[in-house]
């Protein structure tokens, strides 16, 4: 699989597929975290002396044009970042559109209108993908947060060119992802959380033969404590996973591998209020109570396990974070995780609710890497094969 750097670029037309899936209110673009990542990237190209088209989908407009959806305010963000116009198509496999590529000379950029304004895009339609290889002469796919799915942009083109390759994001993804985690520096701890098991599966399969520790907060915490025959009030449990969690146990039993679960938590009666009661012990959550984030010595604990990690992972935050009563757990454990780069260890943040946090808490910066990828974030880490990378092996 070759990257960027081993690709002619030079006089060259690049069909770039990103991941410009960012949130919008009213038009415009409130966090352009994606969009920032793409910029290596394209720099890259234009210092090359190519030509850039780039083409994302954003939002799920089930193969409708969707106003609220368009790449437009997407577009005006990435020009005033760069600096520079930038050309606009409202139809991404359009002749006109395939013909301003075609005209393109070096050093211009052209933006695609949302992919999945195309039905196509997302069944990985051979019409489609022909028609959205024509708009380039080297294939680069810099777009992370996609590479678990098969689509057009990311599959189908790919053999309908020689050159072709991953950016220098996917590539640092797949750094810190897959290559960092074949001989990882000990201990390596797994701190795991967010709404519900069934997403994390995989993971925690592979890491409980692997992996030194595991911690476990979040709402998915809840499942396990309700196997295991403690109280959890109303809080959030996967009935139909019962099986499933008392299995794992079993296993990292069976393994010597220990799995970390809450020891306390705040609780509330009424989610929706915001409104902290108290902090209740495992076991003592009333029937009408809802833990909606760990409590104090759960903290003390986790924060004992990651200050001795030289290699850790953390998906999925430890509460509602999004509120700010349920948001202290999350943000402590995102500090002490902060401390393990500065002490020359790896920390790596999976995409999604996490990724969130971190920047919430602004907290960017002091973390070795933030995956741009939810649900590859997940399955790479979980040591599944990608589609998108897949398609680009020669």
């Amino acid at each position: 699989m070759k990257t960027i750097k081993d690709l002619n670029l030079h006089r060259q037309r690049v069909l770039m597929r990103v991941d410009f899936n960012v949130p919008l209110l009213d038009g415009q673009v409130t966090d352009d975290f994606r969009i920032q990542a793409a910029l290596p990237s394209i720099e890259f190209c234009m210092e090359k002396g190519a030509s850039l088209i780039l083409m994302s989908h954003l939002g799920r407009p089930n193969g409708k044009y969707v106003k609220e959806l368009s790449l437009i305010p997407v577009g005006e963000v990435l020009s005033d970042i760069i600096e520079k116009s930038i050309k606009f198509s409202t139809d991404c496999i359009s002749q006109e559109g395939i013909n301003v590529s075609k005209h393109l000379i070096p050093g211009e950029i052209h933006l695609l209108e949302n992919l999945r304004f195309h039905d196509g895009e997302t069944e990985n339609d051979p019409k489609i993908a022909n028609k959205l290889a024509q708009h380039g002469t080297v294939y680069v796919n810099d777009a992370f947060g996609t590479a678990h799915r098969a689509h057009a942009s990311n599959v189908g083109v790919a053999p309908h060119y020689q050159q072709k390759g991953i950016g220098l994001l996917m590539e640092k993804e797949y750094a810190f992802l897959h290559d960092s985690m074949v001989e990882p520096k000990r201990p390596l701890v797994i701190v795991l959380g967010g709404a519900k098991i069934g997403t994390k599966l995989n993971l925690i399969n592979r890491f409980i033969h692997y992996a030194d520790e595991i911690i476990v907060g979040g709402g998915m915490a809840f499942t396990f404590l309700k196997v295991m025959g403690y109280s959890i009030g109303k809080s959030l449990v996967e009935e139909d996973l019962f099986e499933t969690a008392a299995g794992i146990l079993k296993k990292a039993e069976s393994k010597g591998v220990d799995i970390h679960f809450p020891k306390d938590f705040s609780v509330t009666d009424n989610i929706d209020s915001g409104i902290k009661l108290a902090e209740k012990k495992l076991g003592e959550i009333e029937d009408d109570e809802i833990a909606l984030d760990i409590g104090s010595e759960t903290i003390s604990s986790f924060r004992f396990i990651i200050e001795n990690a030289s290699t850790l992972v953390w998906n999925g935050p430890m509460g509602v974070f999004e509120k700010s009563e349920f948001r202290r757990g999350t943000m402590a454990i995102a500090k002490e995780i902060a401390n393990v780069k500065s002490r020359g260890g790896c920390s790596i943040i999976g995409g999604g609710d996490t990724a969130a946090a971190v920047r919430k808490f602004g907290m960017e910066t002091f973390m070795s890497h933030i995956s741009t990828g939810g649900g590859a974030s997940l399955k790479l880490l979980a040591g599944q094969e990608l589609p998108a990378l897949e398609a680009l092996k020669e």
